[in-house]
């Protein structure tokens, strides 16, 4: 319809899509201190997911977020008392502008989201022992124009993963830190 319309729209794949239930912006899983689900979260990833993109000049947000927005026709939850997604700026996506109306923490998520899993001691105790950020949101793609290629456009929706390095260090050191990162996790939750 918005191509009938002239407005420029493409479809977007979203591979490892996260569906973030809570807008807390992570995937949650819980597992009792013998590794068994404790199926508390209704958050998941999908293999993948789809959405369309749409060019708008963004009078309402600024020119900052003109471009592509993102608008899902098979939302599954609902947005303002409807089932509706965007239009989303893939810009404030990419930036983290998670305050922003229009559904940006749900498509933030679904590209970005980390995958955390807790220990659950109690209804007033857990412990993070988990988090993946690297598995959400991989091969963005998009047709390519007058082709059957693949157009990765995942740089439109985040910034490169951090890459890793690692440190020689005496092992009785890591340990202690590992305690620290405990203490400091315990604490915070």
């Amino acid at each position: 319809v918005l191509r009938c319309l002239g407005i420029p729209t493409r479809v977007i794949t979203n591979f490892n899509s996260a569906h973030d239930k809570n807008l807390n912006l992570s995937i949650d899983k819980y597992i009792d201190m013998s590794g068994n689900n404790l199926h508390l979260s209704e958050d998941s990833v999908w293999n993948f997911h789809v959405w369309n993109e749409s060019w708008f000049i963004r009078r309402d947000l600024g020119s900052f977020y003109d471009g592509w927005q993102v608008l899902d026709a098979t939302p599954q939850e609902k947005s303002k008392g409807i089932y509706q997604c965007g239009p989303a700026s893939t810009r404030a996506i990419k930036e983290g502008d998670v305050n922003l109306d229009y559904d940006s923490p749900f498509v933030f998520a679904a590209v970005n989201a980390d995958c955390v899993t807790w220990i659950r001691y109690s209804k007033k105790r857990k412990e993070r022992v988990y988090s993946d950020t690297r598995k959400i949101g991989k091969f963005i793609s998009t047709k390519a124009v007058g082709t059957n290629s693949r157009v990765d456009v995942t740089a439109n929706y985040k910034y490169p993963e951090v890459k890793e390095f690692s440190f020689k260090i005496p092992y009785s050191q890591y340990k202690n830190s590992l305690m620290d990162d405990r203490k400091i996790l315990v604490t915070a939750v």
